[in-house]
């Protein structure tokens, strides 16, 4: 398969929002039960007003047009075609910086930081911090080919990231990372540092010590909420790393059953207490839900959960990471180990505690994001 790396633009045929609108309009909405709230998952008023914004008022076409203001790109890596925006900063000895997503979200995450990270002089930076960002789509996720065979798990798409990133003629790199994004980051880490310089994670990995200390109220504390994530808020992560074809004949069909699967997991996941709109627009909302439906790539999506579930050994246990590492821990993250813990996987030589945010940092607090980065590759240039 050839190497080159052709010009991709964004553009989605008229009868696709026509069919969209059609579907839309036609939204069998469940019943709820009275005073429950978001209890049992997302409240059917709040879905009916953000349907209706969708179908009449949401307009693709100007967010069509931001998308593709950015230089996209695609180039076939191990059999799959490979999206990516590559931003190249005006300042050409720019530091590049890969960043990648992940479930649910997209490079529509990154829309805020970008400009910030190759144009630092417009928002209060130094010219000395521009990066390149080159910010791929997931195989299997928006305008990345869905994979055609098994074995798409985070050690298979680190070792393509790195590939893309020597195909770009790149090096010397740094990577960052969040929810999938950690996971191939952290193996990006392990797998180039003869080439990756340092990386940065909002969503660091740990391990438990084979002797661990005392912990603090606060570790405890922490352990205490990943449990209870796990226990009350993991079914999608089941169903998506057991069924994730099933589940995806209706993500694929109903784009309000689309909608509702993945804004629930904006609200819960975020630092907004309670209502997903004091963290992000609609349209942010929308925009990110449309990256999936334009592509059909709700089932392929997906499929990462059972691919990394159902890893050999040589890919399931995480490398240790000797580079330097930076950690942003935000208050809202789903998973928060102790210090000791992650340190026991990555190299730490950064830890920042983040004064709000969740697992959509970027989105979120795209300038205390931009800045924790800025910090720590300063060390990496």
């Amino acid at each position: 398969m050839s190497e080159s790396i052709e010009e991709f633009q964004i553009q989605v045929d008229d009868s696709i929002l026509e069919d969209l609108r059609h579907r839309l309009a036609q939204t069998r909405f469940p019943d709820q039960i009275e005073d429950t709230g978001w209890d049992y998952g997302i409240p059917v008023d709040y879905l009916r007003e953000l349907v209706e914004y969708w179908r009449d008022t949401y307009d693709w076409r100007s967010e069509e047009a931001r998308l593709n203001s950015w230089d996209h790109y695609r180039t076939p890596i191990d059999g799959q075609e490979i999206h990516f925006i590559h931003a190249r900063s005006a300042h050409p000895d720019a530091l590049p910086l890969l960043i990648t997503h992940g479930w649910p979200g997209s490079i529509v995450e990154f829309l805020d930081v970008i400009p910030r990270l190759t144009d630092p002089e417009s928002y209060g930076g130094q010219g000395s911090d521009a990066f390149h960002v080159i910010a791929p789509s997931l195989p299997g996720y928006g305008f990345s080919e869905p994979p055609r065979s098994r074995g798409w798990d985070s050690q298979r798409i680190a070792e393509a990231f790195v590939e893309l990133m020597d195909r770009l003629g790149y090096p010397t790199y740094v990577a960052q990372g969040g929810d999938w994004g950690s996971q191939v980051t952290t193996r990006i880490g392990a797998l180039d540092p003869a080439h990756c310089a340092a990386i940065h994670l909002n969503m660091a990995l740990g391990s438990s010590p084979p002797s661990p200390g005392a912990l603090t109220d606060e570790e405890q504390a922490d352990l205490a909420s990943m449990k209870q994530f796990g226990d009350e808020e993991a079914g999608y992560s089941h169903e998506q790393g057991t069924k994730p074809q099933t589940l995806g004949v209706a993500l694929n069909d109903s784009p309000a059953g689309l909608l509702a699967w993945i804004v629930e997991k904006f609200r819960t996941w975020s630092d907004c207490d309670g209502d997903p709109e004091n963290c992000f627009t609609r349209d942010q909302l929308i925009t990110n839900v449309m990256l999936y439906w334009v592509t059909q790539t709700s089932a392929s999506s997906a499929r990462l959960y059972w691919e990394t579930k159902h890893q050999d050994s040589r890919t399931k246990a995480l490398p240790f990471v000797n580079v330097p590492t930076g950690v942003a821990r935000y208050p809202k993250e789903v998973l928060r180990w102790p210090r000791s813990w992650v340190e026991c996987q990555y190299n730490v030589v950064r830890w920042t505690v983040m004064e709000r945010g969740g697992h959509f940092p970027a989105m979120e607090q795209p300038e205390l994001f931009v800045d924790d980065l800025r910090e720590h590759f300063r060390t990496a240039r």
